[in-house]
């Protein structure tokens, strides 16, 4: 299991999606609602239901299904998932270091993969948001 947000789908995004499923049989990958995008004091570019449809037309992902919540570990267990993928950005972090002691406890493990250096959705955004004002002066 992994999820994001995909919202600018970049890719970062692909990396993380096609490593993931070198390592496993199926798949699954959480997309954040609009809601919780919002709840975490962000607003996503592309809706929901749009950014959804790009990932389910990834080869690499098996099932799409909607990330609610933040907790990531009980959707692992409500879908008895054995491994959760994550980008190294997480690793070393208080939240992320708990949520491994809690995973392994029930024989779950996190894997990281490396942040794909020079893009994310907070890049372009910046970058989109400097050209627009560019072309305003």
């Amino acid at each position: 299991y992994t999820t994001a947000v995909f919202d600018l789908f970049h890719v970062g995004h692909l990396n993380l999606l096609k490593q993931a499923k070198s390592l496993c049989d199926k798949l699954i990958v959480g997309v954040t609602e609009d809601d919780l995008v919002e709840y975490k004091g962000k607003r996503s570019v592309i809706p929901f239901v749009e950014r959804k449809q790009i990932v389910e037309s990834i080869k690499h992902v098996d099932l799409v299904i909607a990330q609610a919540d933040m907790n990531k570990i009980a959707m692992c267990k409500k879908l008895n998932a054995k491994v959760l993928f994550v980008g190294d950005d997480w690793y070393g972090s208080d939240k992320w270091k708990d949520y491994e002691k809690e995973f392994a406890a029930i024989g779950g493990q996190i894997v990281y993969f490396p942040y794909t250096k020079g893009t994310s959705s907070t890049l372009l955004n910046e970058t989109l948001i400097n050209l627009r004002n560019e072309v305003r002066r």
